[in-house]
Order: C-alpha cells, then sequence, then structure tokens
C-alpha cells in the first residue's frame, strides 16, 4: 500500500475506499498468477519456478506502489 495506516490516524471515505480498491485489486492478482503457476507446476517438483513468480508478482506491486507515491507527492507538490 502506498500509504502508511496508523493507530489514531483518521481517514477520509474516500481515502479508506481508495485503499480498499487498491488492496482488493492487488488480492485478484495475486490470487490469479497463483491459481496460474499451481496449473503450471501440478505434478512438477519444481521449487525454483514458485520463487521466481512470488518475487515477480512482490516486485510488480512494490513498482505499482512507488509509480502511485510518486503520482501522489506530484499533486501534492501541485496543491501546495
Amino acid at each position: 500500500m502506498s500509504k502508511v495506516l496508523r493507530e489514531g490516524t483518521s481517514f477520509s471515505q474516500r481515502e479508506v475506499v481508495d485503499l480498499l480498491i487498491e488492496f482488493s485489486a492487488f488480492k485478484e492478482r495475486v490470487i490469479k498468477k497463483f491459481k496460474e503457476l499451481s496449473r503450471e507446476l501440478d505434478g512438477k517438483p519444481n521449487e525454483h519456478e514458485l520463487w521466481v513468480n512470488l518475487y515477480l508478482v512482490s516486485s510488480d506491486y512494490c513498482e505499482e506502489s512507488a509509480v502511485r507515491k510518486a503520482k501522489q507527492e506530484t499533486l501534492l507538490q501541485k496543491i501546495s
């Protein structure tokens, strides 16, 4: 997630909805990727491929988070 959630911090309804949408989309991509991966590995002991795909999923998420964070910072600078 591009936003750090802290106890005691308040968020607008829009921010909460955006965060839930973002998480849901990420969750769906991960589920889809692991279903594809499980079909590929069905009957094949291929641990290396599993770790490679896990790495690719996590690195994609990190890249998306970095892009969103940069976009938010750009918007905040324009607003200021």
